[in-house]
């Protein structure tokens, strides 16, 4: 038996890097490279989420210490968002984040036409004109 459990712990403890990890890079190169927007919603959406959760865990990891179920309810938190037949990450975002983003942009006009000013600006940094080229 000691052999058995030595196997199931083992396992156990790749689930959780593989699951939360290595499959959503995976998948996320492979939305990347796919003509579909939904597919890159759903793994921004799961970068942004595991992110929150990553850095929630790690604020409260001295209480986490006292629940001993806490690797086995993430690793179960982890799964929801990641598989696709439940798509987890983009309903919580959906539901909570872009909720929230909503409520504290407002939707005035003076900030969408500053926001879209700073964006203007930026893409401008980034891509410069037809013209515009730094003397060397």
């Amino acid at each position: 038996m000691g052999k058995f459990s030595t196997l199931v712990s083992q396992a156990h403890s790749l689930a959780g890097p593989s699951l939360a990890l290595i499959y959503p890079l995976y998948a996320s190169v492979m939305a990347l490279e796919s003509t579909s927007k939904l597919d890159d919603e759903q793994w921004l959406a799961y970068w942004i989420i595991y992110s929150f959760l990553t850095l929630v865990e790690m604020v409260i990891q001295p209480a986490l210490e006292y629940i001993p179920i806490w690797y086995d309810v993430k690793l179960l938190l982890v799964g929801w968002l990641v598989l696709p037949q439940f798509k987890g990450a983009a309903f919580l975002y959906e539901r909570f984040v872009r909720e929230q983003l909503k409520k504290s942009r407002g939707t005035s006009q003076t900030q969408t036409q500053t926001h879209n000013k700073g964006k203007a600006k930026f893409v401008d940094f980034i891509i410069p004109k037809k013209g515009e080229h730094e003397a060397h």
